[in-house]
Order: structure tokens, then C-alpha cells, then sequence
């Protein structure tokens, strides 16, 4: 998925994904207001839900279209 799929992927109806690694992320302010405000603008993903969605469409997007997409393919591709 593209960063840019995102709003559309949030107006779909929310599925259940399993997480099974918790991170700690520290944002700078303004960062925080941003993902703060895209979850006001869709609530049924909490900041949370939106910060996965995020950091995997910038994973797709380093796989698809840099030198590291050999390093960074995962086993089910």
C-alpha cells in the first residue's frame, strides 16, 4: 500500500490485525498534533491503528522502490 492509499484504507471498515511487537515513539510536537488530528478525522482508527498503517505503506514503499528491497523483502513475498 502507498502512503497516499491510507485516507481511503481508513474509510473502509476496521480489521482485526494481530500485533505482536510493541515499540515506544517518541514524535516531536508537531508530529504528535498531525496523528492526533488524522484521528479525529477518522474515528474508527485510533493514533495507534494510524501510525501501523503508516510505517507499513513506508515499508512497502522502501521495498518497492529502493536498493534495499532485497534486504527488506519479507518471507511471504
Amino acid at each position: 500500500m502507498k502512503v497516499t492509499d491510507l485516507p481511503k484504507h481508513w474509510e473502509k471498515k476496521k480489521e482485526s490485525v494481530e500485533r505482536t511487537h510493541d515499540y515506544n515513539l517518541r514524535l516531536p510536537l508537531e508530529d504528535a498534533a498531525r496523528l492526533a488530528a488524522l484521528a479525529e478525522l477518522y474515528p474508527d482508527r485510533s493514533e495507534s491503528d494510524i501510525l501501523n498503517d503508516m510505517i507499513a505503506a513506508a515499508l512497502d514503499d522502501l521495498v518497492r522502490q529502493s536498493p534495499l528491497k532485497d534486504k527488506l523483502t519479507t518471507k511471504d513475498q
